[in-house]
């Protein structure tokens, strides 16, 4: 009795030691798990027992033959788990389901998913390397980046991902850890690895920190060789082993001992770390007071396979303290060797049960004792879903650091006086995507020759040079370094001309600039990937912020830490939908619209862009320029803008001259047009015109009073073929008008009778006259104008009139055969009558550009009359033209801008808030936002080519359909 009762109190006591001690592979309802552990311990034979000690690797992109060589270890040998390496996510799923099935006590399965699984198989997902995420502060984005990790290991039946590197790299010679580290300060990398870890845990996956006792400042690869840590025993405690102290108080999972040569902590010569007792029983287990589970490294490695034969190492491995050895030479004879120091009582029975205790607590912390087979539906899909690209870009974001900024050259300014020269270096010498965004905000040429004699002489024509070094993204041992050709060039060309580094590879390459001294700005990308390469970009032109720091020294300039925070100037950024409250899944609907509008004969082609909060979040191009399908439209594909010259031409100057006061809304015309004194459009205000509430006729067609007798062709009276001194009016091609018919145009709008009744009547007459006023007040063209005042500042350098002038015809959307009146293609000229007999300059019509740069001019109106760092109007000016005077007369307008419809018909869905405000175009264009939902959407078309008899586009409401899933897409 007095037996049965002290034995019942020694189980108590134990299990309470048990729960109130610090234990990683300890779950909630440990007496559950307790009880598992031990009945399956007990149900198990001695070759079972030591089976469990065995993690074997294998290759699911490996033949029949070599894969089923496991199913022969999991029969005959009884082995625990298995560590996968390359392959496919399929295939390792049905060999995981295979070997599963054969396994009497279910598997634990590892991989080296240290940056996702793309770390082995093809198919999956690459996040970025620990370097970069060392430059990240925000520690929550690491526990992030865990747990995103741990969501996929555990969709593929992982149960412990090795990972993550604890590794001080303070080497930057180190050929094996490197971009594998979170950096050389012990407590950012400590910091990280313990956000990293604790992600993983949040998913239910098993960490491990390597490789114990720290394999950062090493120049050997354990792979090849046994690397030394020649350093003293107060070196290695305050620097190798603080992560891992750091980290076993906060529960990491396991510790895998590297292969290392460690003589103030292990006094045999080139005695391997992972087959020491001193280090891993007495240091490890003892003196630090590790529960969790000990992995070797893989004992395949030449640090400690050349140590000794398979077999012998394996149990020397276990006798030091390990409890899994990883990817053994020979497991039967390794599993033989550790038997017989059994039977020969060299391990104790309290040993063995020790280790494999420990290894089948883990199994039931994840789920093993209630084992589920992986579920090979969309596991693909599963394993690729937009949230990884969702998080690689918020990582991107919070990692990009600049480290140097003379002048404060970042971000860049003063676009109107900026000639920006692109220069690639290293292995993507091709259009990158770097280059690719950096067009997207102001005109960047890439510069190119073969000697660099040649390339300074074209860079003379530049102001600012940028140069992007771009190294293999492939995996973090790529190389990284500058050859001495590349040096050289990058040598000359910063003493030459101000410059801007990009360096897409890990920081290290920075070491092999001998003196940066005249680099103005450096700025790490750290990744050669798609999305690094854009958020460098971004950051690069103000779109985004600098946030990151370094997180190793760069030499004596560049310490660990440095940071430059640049600013933020408010231009459009460029990211997933997801980023700023949108569903891509809903989003994407419009392209089955915009799709059947091409598909359909609605127009030859599409071009849209939709941003919230700053950030465009789709731009997508369909169909080709004519229905011959012969030039497909792109990014760089201009249009004829129509109607929207109105607010991105005329209006905006209108705006800055009331603003300074030289007009006001209720300015009238005699006022600024003295010809008007006397007639009945003296005393009509701005506000009334622009509000379309001031009688005038619709538009006047100029062009009909110019045609022969027989209205079959122009007169001979107005116009000629060739230009001379009195016909110089470039109409269209070969095609020029008497340039003195131009007043009788505005003579022939001020005589105009007035409609009788005062309503809303939409006219395009009020743009001509202020089209006079502005060009009269300034003695200079609208087309000089708004270069000078808007465009160049903003970097929209696709937006403007003439394009013949700066593109060539074919990067013109056609917008009409005309067989009325040019009789030719309209190609390159403006498609409106009126702004043609202005020279395609004209104040309601004229303006030609890309979708992304009449998002720039929207995005500023949205901002209140900010863009890019310049402050272009008061939040009251835009407040002021964004106001419906006339509402109560049912005028829907605003002052120039188009608002939403007061009734059911109108220019939108009638789903967008009431200060929203745009405008359409006739040849099928439309322009939108809306302050509410801080959205900017943006459609351009040629619908009216090859004739303009074509309403489809409008009859179907193709443009407001495709707004109303827009809005639909919200989520909040």
């Amino acid at each position: 009795m007095k037996v049965k009762l002290f034995s019942y109190l020694f189980f108590i006591v134990s299990l309470g030691i048990f729960a109130q001690e610090s234990h990683p592979l300890k779950t909630e309802d440990f007496r559950v798990q307790k009880a598992w552990v031990d009945s399956t311990y007990q149900a198990m034979n001695l070759d079972q027992k030591i089976g469990q000690l065995f993690m074997v690797d294998i290759f699911s992109s490996k033949s029949k033959a070599e894969t089923d060589k496991i199913k022969d270890l999991i029969r005959e040998n009884y082995i625990g788990g298995i560590i996968f390496s390359k392959g496919g996510p399929m295939r390792q799923a049905k060999l995981n389901n295979e070997y599963q099935e054969l396994a009497n006590v279910p598997l634990l399965i590892g991989m080296d998913a240290e940056w996702g699984l793309a770390m082995r198989l093809d198919s999956t997902y690459a996040f970025p390397w620990n370097m970069t995420l060392g430059a990240i502060e925000d520690n929550r984005l690491i526990k992030k980046t865990g747990a995103q990790i741990a969501k996929h290991c555990k969709r593929l039946g992982v149960h412990i991902n090795f990972a993550p590197v604890a590794d001080v790299n303070n080497n930057p010679d180190n050929p094996i850890i490197g971009n594998r580290s979170f950096g050389e300060n012990k407590i950012n990398v400590t910091e990280k690895a313990i956000a990293f870890m604790q992600g993983m845990h949040s998913e239910g996956v098993l960490s491990s920190a390597k490789h114990f006792p720290g394999h950062g400042d090493t120049d050997v690869d354990s792979h090849k060789s046994l690397p030394s840590l020649d350093f003293s025993k107060e070196r290695l405690d305050s620097l190798e082993l603080y992560p891992f102290k750091r980290m076993i108080a906060e529960d990491v999972s396991s510790i895998m001992i590297g292969h290392l040569n460690v003589p103030a902590l292990e006094s045999r010569v080139n005695f391997p770390s992972s087959l020491s007792k001193a280090i891993v029983t007495d240091l490890l287990q003892e003196k630090l007071n590790y529960k969790g589970l000990v992995f070797t490294d893989a004992l395949n490695m030449r640090g400690v396979a050349d140590y000794d034969e398979p077999g012998e190492i394996d149990l020397a491995a276990f006798q030091a303290g390990n409890d899994i050895l990883l990817i053994s030479e020979d497991v039967p004879k390794a599993a033989e060797k550790i038997k017989q120091a059994y039977l020969a009582k060299e391990i104790s029975e309290e040993r063995l049960a020790k280790s494999v205790k420990k290894i089948l607590s883990a199994k039931y912390k994840v789920g093993l004792n209630n084992y589920q087979p992986i579920d090979t539906n969309y596991l693909i899909e599963d394993l690729n879903s937009l949230h990884n690209d969702l998080l690689y870009e918020e990582l991107m974001e919070n990692a990009i650091t600049v480290i140097k900024n003379n002048k404060g050259v970042l971000p860049v300014r003063d676009l109107q006086k900026q000639k920006v020269a692109y220069v690639s270096l290293g292995d993507s010498l091709t259009e990158t995507s770097f280059l690719q965004q950096l067009k997207k905000y102001t005109k960047v040429d890439h510069v190119k020759a073969e000697h660099l004699n040649d390339l300074l002489t074209k860079l003379e024509a530049y102001n600012l040079v940028i140069v992007g070094y771009h190294k293999s993204n492939s995996s973090p041992w790529s190389s990284y370094q500058f050859s001495d050709n590349e040096l050289v060039w990058l040598h000359e060309i910063a003493r030459k001309n101000t410059t801007i580094l990009s360096v897409f590879a890990r920081p290290y390459a920075v070491l092999d600039i001998k003196s940066t001294t005249n680099l103005d700005g450096i700025v790490l990308g750290y990744q050669n990937s798609e999305i690094a390469q854009e958020k460098t970009a971004q950051v690069i032109f103000g779109a985004l912020p600098a946030i990151g720091k370094l997180p190793v020294s760069l030499g004596e300039n560049f310490p660990a830490g440095t940071k430059f925070t640049t600013q933020n100037l408010n231009r459009l950024a460029y990211g997933m939908p997801e980023s700023v409250g949108i569903n891509s899944a809903k989003l994407h609907k419009i392209d089955s619209l915009a799709q059947l509008a091409v598909d359909k004969e609605m127009t030859p082609g599409v071009q849209m862009l939709v941003a919230r909060r700053g950030k465009v979040i789709y731009q997508k191009n369909f169909g080709y320029h004519t229905y011959e399908n012969e030039l497909p439209v792109t990014d760089s594909t201009i249009y004829d803008l129509a109607s929207l010259t109105k607010i991105m031409a005329t209006l905006p100057l209108v705006m800055e001259l009331e603003e300074i006061e030289k007009i006001g809304l209720d300015t009238k015309l005699k006022e600024i047009l003295p010809e008007t004194k006397g007639t009945n459009k003296a005393n009509i205000t701005l506000k009334e015109m622009l509000s379309h509430y001031a009688r005038l006729k619709a538009w006047i067609p100029f062009y009909t009073e110019t045609l022969a007798e027989d209205r079959t062709h122009a007169s001979a009276k107005y116009y000629r073929s060739e230009a001379s001194h009195l016909f110089n009016v470039p109409v269209s091609e070969k095609f020029y008008m008497r340039k003195d018919y131009q007043d009788s145009i505005y003579q022939e709008i001020i005589d105009s009778d007035l409609r009788t009744k005062k309503e809303y009547k939409y006219s395009d007459l009020p743009y001509y006259l202020l089209k006079r006023f502005i060009e009269y007040y300034y003695e200079r063209p609208l087309s000089e104008l708004t270069q000078q005042h808007f465009y160049e500042h903003l970097g929209a350098n696709y937006l403007g009139y003439l394009p013949t002038e700066k593109f060539p015809l074919d990067q013109i959307a056609p917008t009409e055969v005309d067989d009325y009146w040019r009789f030719n293609k309209i190609q390159g000229t403006v498609h409106d009558q009126g702004a043609a007999m202005f020279g395609g300059v004209g104040g309601h019509a004229g303006i030609f550009s890309n979708a992304n740069d009449v998002a720039k001019m929207m995005q500023m109106y949205l901002n209140k009359g900010r863009y890019g760092g310049v402050k272009y109007f008061k939040p009251e000016t835009i407040d002021k033209f964004n106001t419906c005077y006339y509402c109560d007369k049912e005028v829907r307008r605003g002052v120039g801008f188009d608002k939403p419809q007061l009734d059911e018909v109108g220019p939108t869905c009638g789903c967008v808030s009431m200060t929203s405000f745009g405008h359409s175009g006739f040849t099928g264009t439309f322009a939108w936002a809306d302050p509410e939902e801080e959205i900017v959407y943006i459609f351009l078309s040629n619908r009216t080519f090859p004739f303009a008899s074509n309403r489809k586009l409008i009859s179907e409401d193709i443009r407001t359909k495709i707004q109303e899933l827009i809005y639909e897409s919200i989520m909040y």
